[in-house]
């Protein structure tokens, strides 16, 4: 094959310029990983959770390195939206690569004061919902764990804006296809299959959990196969839904498998702790397998899988 292969790809209402998003609570707000590369050899970037007031998030020790990857219970400490919109988002404007913001809310409501606040503003260029969350108005239960109540908040924000929107779902599910599914039938422009797998630590000289929290979420290469498994289970059962896979993507052929389970984008996400210029190296190895196996497009990937 003659020349590089073409990266550009189309996912949940964006043209990206290539499949590799920087994830969510891995990348700050953008701005902290600009010395290690340029935003523009990426496809585009999801900024840390943002709530509606600032948040401390939870007690130390609140990150534990794991044997394939790491436990977080960083609790979506952020800003709020006031500061996020102040602060952080006049410079994420001036990139040239498009930056989703992920919301973080406690009831619906919260969910769709966020996408009002956010709607129409320079440098917002998609909405990503963390259905992750705790619904206080239903004791707590996670949104993400309930395909009801998956629909009915996607479908109240959906109400409020023309952003793209992106609904991030928990693997922490029997059937993630209901719980995809009816984030599509709300209004969501794209799944993003995996969240983290809840987990814990034990530090068993102190018998004592390695995390403040006890529990907290797995991510990294631990994660991969979950992730791969349920893209291609939710990209078989709902074909033409659009996918953005993660979970354990450290290389570009990491991404590359994504893409042949289902996935048009991936987003990176712990690789970068230990590699600030993850996102941008997998890129590139994308590329450079795409060029190796004679795929003249990246797009050609995109359900590939012979199976």
């Amino acid at each position: 094959m003659n020349g590089r292969p073409e990266m550009n790809t189309s996912v949940g209402g964006l043209r990206l310029r290539n499949p590799v998003i920087a994830a969510s609570g891995t990348f700050g707000y953008g701005r902290e990983y600009a010395p290690y590369f340029a935003l523009e050899r990426i496809g585009g970037l999801v900024t840390k959770g943002v709530s509606l007031r600032p948040r401390d998030g939870n007690k130390p020790p609140r990150v534990c390195e794991t044997s394939a990857g790491m436990l977080n219970a960083i609790g979506l400490a952020n800003v709020g939206v006031e500061a996020f919109v102040a602060d952080k988002l006049p410079w994420l404007a001036g990139q040239d690569t498009p930056a989703a913001v992920n919301l973080y809310g406690e009831s619906i409501d919260e969910f769709v004061q966020l996408a009002q606040r956010l709607d129409g503003l320079a440098g917002v260029a998609a909405l990503e919902l963390n259905v992750s969350c705790p619904n206080v108005k239903a004791g707590g239960m996670a949104f993400g764990t309930n395909p009801q109540a998956v629909a009915q908040v996607t479908a109240a924000v959906r109400r409020v804006t023309s952003l793209p929107l992106w609904v991030k779902l928990t693997p922490n599910v029997t059937d993630p296809v209901a719980v995809a599914g009816a984030a599509m039938e709300a209004g969501a422009d794209a799944l993003c299959l995996i969240n983290t797998l809840l987990g814990m630590a034990i530090d068993a000289r102190r018998r004592a959990p390695r995390l403040a929290n006890v529990v907290g979420g797995l991510s990294g290469p631990a994660i991969k196969p979950v992730g791969l498994r349920m893209v291609w289970q939710v990209a078989r059962a709902l074909p033409g839904a659009p996918i953005i896979g993660l979970g354990g993507i450290c290389c570009g052929e990491d991404a590359a498998e994504y893409l042949l389970a289902g996935a048009s984008a991936v987003q990176v996400g712990t690789a970068s702790f230990a590699d600030p210029t993850a996102c941008a190296r997998v890129a590139d190895e994308l590329a450079r397998f795409c060029a190796e196996e004679g795929v003249s497009a990246v797009s050609q990937l995109i359900g590939g899988l012979r199976a």
